[in-house]
């Protein structure tokens, strides 16, 4: 099986994909189960053990497929492959992942509307959308190391810098997909490019979307760093949510008592989640649940706990246990205990200490 075939494949490779996936699906391989698990809508919000391989066939496991490769369904996949003329499009955001920067200007100086067209894929991205590495065809999820030079052709271009494209059933932001993604923070580059965008204008918080802001959605995704860069450049610390992820002790008791139920909630999931031992004491001194899945949007499968384990915040593990945290809540997703959690991710003074506390495989 493969997810990484160009833009210039025809279509029998594509149903040649859909095959092989289908095929290792009856063969009980558990890659091909969790690819339907996500991109086929029967299993949406479902777990991979709702996956049958016996109700599904090839024109299944051909919308897999299509989705992979970012289509709404088979017959636009089709119709794309069958179309054997220039894509333009295409040829740049291949350009633009690989780092070709040279071919970028010589492409955007041919042709000016580049720079704000749009992808025929059903996330309808710009190219500045792919600077991003998130949201569009997985195998262009990348970020080369001169991502910040391209991200300032595509701007002084004429880019639009908070269009907004169709990802993860939302309207998304080039920001908001940036400062979400795992590639461009592994490059070192995510907030370089951040700053790039607003430097050009772009709103922490984008205009159209459903995202929080560029904060708050750094922190959930884990990027404590950045989200601190954007503190330390103006970004405002208005709420507990954000001031309790950032670890700033001072302003969440400050603002601690005007927050509401929901507020206080996402409070107590990114303080654990970050580490911040301190502001969960003060969280669930006023009353959170320790106990209480995490809400939409902030690891919602998981508690506190799982998410103290997986991120090695030993201070905040123990605390909650001390406070009663249960060790048997399982995550909605992959079926997993705090324990299971540290034993996956080969975490062992944290399946040591669920030991020690009672916790059981």
């Amino acid at each position: 099986m493969r997810d990484d075939l160009p833009y210039t494949t025809p279509l029998g490779a594509y149903d040649a994909e859909a095959e092989a996936l289908l095929a290792a699906l009856k063969a009980g391989d558990d890659d091909a189960r969790w690819r339907f698990k996500w991109a086929h809508p029967r299993y949406r919000g479902e777990k991979v053990e709702a996956v049958d391989p016996g109700a599904l066939d090839l024109s299944d496991a051909r919308l897999v497929v299509a989705h992979g490769y970012a289509f709404e369904s088979w017959a636009d996949l089709a119709a794309f492959a069958a179309d054997e003329g220039p894509k333009p499009f295409e040829a740049a955001a291949d350009a633009i992942v690989a780092g070709k920067l040279a071919t970028l200007r010589t492409m955007l100086q041919a042709d000016p509307a580049l720079a704000r067209a749009r992808s025929t894929r059903r996330h309808r991205a710009t190219l500045l959308h792919y600077i991003a590495a998130n949201g569009v065809e997985g195998y262009r999820q990348k970020t080369p190391p001169n991502a910040v030079e391209i991200a300032r052709v595509l701007l002084e271009s004429g880019a639009e810098v908070d269009a907004l494209a169709d990802m993860y059933e939302q309207k998304c932001t080039t920001m908001s997909m940036l400062v979400s993604s795992s590639p461009p923070h592994a490059a070192g580059l995510q907030f370089a490019l951040a700053e790039a965008l607003l430097d050009h204008g772009a709103a922490y918080r984008g205009p159209g979307t459903e995202w929080q802001s560029a904060v708050l959605t750094a922190l959930a995704f884990g990027f404590l760093d950045t989200a601190q860069a954007f503190v330390r450049r103006g970004a405002p610390v208005e709420s507990l949510a954000a001031a309790a992820g950032l670890g700033r002790v001072g302003d969440a008791a400050r603002l601690l008592p005007q927050a509401g139920e929901e507020e206080r909630h996402v409070a107590l999931a990114l303080a654990a989640q970050h580490g911040h031992a301190e502001i969960v004491t003060l969280l669930l001194e006023a009353g959170e649940d320790p106990d209480r899945y995490n809400p939409p949007k902030f690891h919602a499968h998981s508690t506190p706990l799982h998410q103290a384990v997986w991120a090695d915040h030993e201070g905040v593990v123990r605390l909650l246990i001390a406070r009663g945290a249960r060790l048997d809540l399982r995550d909605t997703i992959f079926d997993g205990t705090p324990l299971g959690w540290a034993l996956h991710g080969k975490k062992d003074e944290m399946a040591e200490i669920l030991r020690r506390a009672g916790a059981q495989e």
